[in-house]
């Protein structure tokens, strides 16, 4: 297995929006497959789903 080191992370946080101290919500895009994920965090709870367009597709970014 590859180890992780800060030039080859797989994801990369795009988008960050705190809500006081105990909650935010950021996107993170996958960089191989280039599927943006929704994350929310609010107090000791969290939840990751990937983003819908309208139309209930993925979000996909275009991967370099």
């Amino acid at each position: 297995m590859e180890k992780a080191s800060k030039n080859n992370q797989r994801f990369e946080k795009t988008y960050v929006q705190y809500n006081g101290l105990s909650g935010g919500t950021e996107i993170w895009v996958d960089k191989k497959t280039g599927v943006n994920y929704l994350f929310h965090i609010s107090g000791y709870a969290g939840g990751l789903t990937p983003l819908l367009d309208a139309d209930g597709n993925p979000v996909v970014s275009e991967v370099n």
